[in-house]
């Protein structure tokens, strides 16, 4: 896959939010991710303080949120194989020691459990798959296709 400056600018941020998902035309898929970063603006109202001892032990902590001078990311898979979408804390507790990936947030899987699920119960395929998989704040998001996705980085009026 080749490394493109929309990639690169994806895969540099700390956080992500999946912030809207679509199926633009059947098979095509369309996902739209807004960059987050650490704030202390909303910390302490953001938290769920409704243990007693809580309120003692987490202190300073900062809120992890979108703001104005954060990027949105669009991804435009022109056609899929399949995708999957897992609520982050489901996904989060899995075991991926066995998967082989290049990225961080936006990874490139050579190896994974979804490859392994498609190999299984999908065929008829005419060229290798690729796996793209978002991990986002809110969803991991897999994706299994020819070809990788388009992705722009979204002008900054969308993001509201």
């Amino acid at each position: 896959m080749e490394v493109s400056h929309e990639l690169t600018s994806l895969d540099s941020v700390k956080y992500l939010f999946l912030r809207e998902i679509s199926e633009p035309r059947d098979n095509s898929l369309r996902l739209v991710v807004d960059e987050a970063v650490e704030t202390t603006s909303g910390a302490s109202r953001d938290l769920d303080l409704r243990t007693p001892n809580l309120k003692k032990t987490v202190t300073n902590v900062p809120a992890i949120e979108t703001t104005e001078s954060c990027r949105s990311f669009e991804l435009i898979w022109e056609s899929y194989i399949a995708y999957l979408v897992t609520e982050e804390c489901a996904g989060s507790c899995g075991s991926y020691d066995d998967e082989i990936f290049q990225g961080k947030l936006f990874r490139i899987c050579s190896k994974s459990d979804f490859l392994d699920h498609l190999a299984r119960d999908t065929g008829a395929h005419t060229q290798p798959i690729q796996h793209c998989k978002l991990t986002c704040l809110n969803h991991l998001i897999d994706v299994a296709s020819y070809a990788p996705p388009v992705i722009r980085i979204l002008p900054a009026a969308t993001t509201t």
